[in-house]
């Protein structure tokens, strides 16, 4: 489980979730079908910890992406302000999940021996392509560290990357446009519409000087309530939509005066752990319960909500309590 959930939250760092636990789970459902383990506890390891991760850079998850964009904060600045709260979260959940699922992790594989007579390098079919990407991918988050330096955006970043690997690899183009999920292109479009005209007809302005006050008076107390009110909504639907209206707000507060560098890192935290609360909670648990229908023992979401929601109270306390502490560090 902490090989498999660690590398899953690894990648999640650099990676989409979604395209994360795509990848991770059918291979995480092998494994537990030849060792005879319940699925479970290892798909629902990967996904916690890839929606509590994916949230220590400004490139692992769209809700970090849509924020850096918005507060002009670096992949660097994420690296030093975010991710030492995410690892602090990161052991915490993997530290319940130990004791959550202490039953399944005490049984023993029925047969070690399948394992080790897999060969993993057969199922590298190109390495040429492989080295190319990795080349790439590795010059990609370099730029990223010195974002700042350069004066690039993550998302220019991103597709310069994205444009040089198509150069470099020449892949089958049809093949790549088939690929391409415009499902969820279109469901950021329609996000941003729908935001978009709601901001236009001022339904975020009365919230955002509502909240001015306590941001003049107490701006550690209003940090605290947006975590909260982040988690709480991103619990019940996916933290894009929700990020996007608390970007919104936060620029509504800016306006008024209220200094709101600390408060992005209050959205960023609430959007991150506030997503392991439900099945639905972010498109990595959809997409993990949906695998898990190919098992014995499918992920329902009583099963979730018994599991997800206690690691996402404890994360989003331990959280607070670091915002808390480190209020004064959080700003410029």
């Amino acid at each position: 489980m902490l090989l498999l959930s660690i590398g899953t939250a690894s990648v999640s760092l650099f990676f989409n979730n979604i395209t994360t636990v795509v990848l991770v789970g059918p291979i995480t459902i092998l494994i537990t079908e030849l060792l005879g383990l319940p699925a479970t506890p290892f798909l629902m390891a990967q996904a916690l910890l890839s929606d509590t991760a994916d949230v220590g850079t400004s490139v692992g998850d769209p809700a970090s992406v849509l924020i850096a964009t918005a507060s002009g904060y670096s992949f660097t600045d994420f690296l030093t302000h975010s991710m030492p709260i995410v690892l602090v979260a990161a052991v915490i959940t993997l530290v319940m999940l130990r004791f959550l699922f202490s039953k399944e992790l005490a049984m023993r594989p029925e047969n070690p021996e399948a394992i080790l007579n897999l060969d993993a390098n057969s199922a590298l079919k190109n390495n040429r392509t492989l080295r190319k990407v990795l080349i790439v991918l590795l010059v990609t988050i370099t730029l990223f560290v010195f974002q700042r330096e350069i004066e690039l955006s993550p998302g220019f970043i991103a597709l310069a990357g994205a444009a040089l690997a198509l150069v470099w690899v020449r892949p089958d183009i049809h093949e790549v446009i088939q690929r391409i999920d415009f499902a969820v292109l279109l469901f950021f479009v329609g996000l941003f519409m729908l935001v978009g005209g709601l901001e236009a007809a001022g339904v975020f302005e009365p919230i955002a000087k509502s909240l001015a006050g306590l941001g003049h008076e107490n701006p550690v107390l209003l940090g605290v309530v947006i975590i909260w009110v982040v988690d709480s909504l991103s619990a019940l639907v996916d933290n894009v939509p929700v990020t996007i209206a608390m970007i919104s707000v936060i620029e509504g507060l800016r306006v008024t005066g209220v200094d709101v560098s600390a408060l992005w890192w209050a959205v960023v935290l609430g959007a991150g752990f506030g997503g392991n609360a439900t099945s639905i909670g972010s498109r990595a648990n959809i997409v993990i319960v949906s695998l898990s229908q190919r098992t014995n023992s499918p992920i329902t979401p009583a099963i979730w909500s018994r599991k997800g929601l206690p690691i996402a109270i404890a994360t989003t306390i331990a959280g607070s309590i670091i915002f808390v502490l480190a209020f004064p560090f959080l700003g410029r």
